[in-house]
């Protein structure tokens, strides 16, 4: 069977056709997976009271890219901040900028990957309107209230420069009491009176020199009266 002209002329067309739409359909593809600056985003927060900063890469192509963040006045670069490397990924990579930025500050992300992407995110980040706090941490302890009470280590201390005064023991308080050490002088007998164990106070002598001197008054006035008697006969 011969293959007339016009045959082989549809066939190269359509050869043509299927060429051209596995070229685009590869065109399509190869855009689809190219790094793109749409794919990276950046944001400022918190990590406590520290600020930083936060870009995210998902790029499903994993292209690597380097990011460098500039901190921004009136249009103007004022500062580099930091440059890392991130490689991202369909779900996401995140990279971390420690930087304790301050309320509305403005900050540029350049993203450069390969000769696919060599731009700025858009726009400039612009940080929030209140600035990161410490974060309280724990429950204050709450203040005793004075009670008046001594404490048991205020009452069983003893004050400075005083000294306890020591406690007689179990043997000192049970022992006998020591023998008298008096003369050994014999007791006055029962019933003498005070008077004459305190010697030198008493009045015995006195007593006595009064009664010897009634007596011999008495004996005297019966000697002249036996003589009176006598004399009369």
């Amino acid at each position: 069977m011969s293959i007339t002209r016009r045959t082989a002329r549809r066939s190269v067309r359509i050869l043509g056709v299927a060429s051209a739409s596995a070229a685009l359909a590869l065109g399509v593809a190869g855009q689809a997976l190219a790094c793109n600056i749409s794919e990276f985003s950046a944001e400022a927060t918190c990590d406590g009271a520290n600020g930083v900063i936060t870009v995210t890469d998902k790029d499903a192509s994993r292209t690597p890219a380097t990011v460098t963040v500039f901190l921004e006045n009136n249009g103007a670069d004022v500062k580099k901040v930091g440059e890392q490397e991130i490689k991202g990924s369909r779900e996401g990579v995140t990279i971390t900028f420690t930087e304790n930025w301050k309320p509305n500050a403005v900050y540029r992300i350049h993203v450069l990957a390969g000769k696919q992407v060599d731009k700025d995110i858009s726009p400039n980040l612009t940080t929030p309107s209140t600035a990161c706090e410490a974060e309280e941490t724990g429950t204050p302890t709450p203040t005793p209230t004075p009670t008046g009470k001594p404490s048991p280590s205020e009452s069983a201390s003893t004050p400075a420069g005083e000294s306890k005064s020591p406690t007689p023991s179990a043997s000192e308080s049970g022992s006998t009491a020591p023998a008298d050490t008096s003369s050994n002088a014999p007791s006055p007998a029962a019933g003498d009176s005070h008077l004459a164990e305190t010697g030198a106070n008493s009045n015995t002598g006195l007593i006595a020199g009064i009664a010897i001197a009634l007596v011999a008054l008495g004996g005297g006035a019966v000697f002249f009266g036996l003589r009176r008697r006598g004399t009369s006969r």
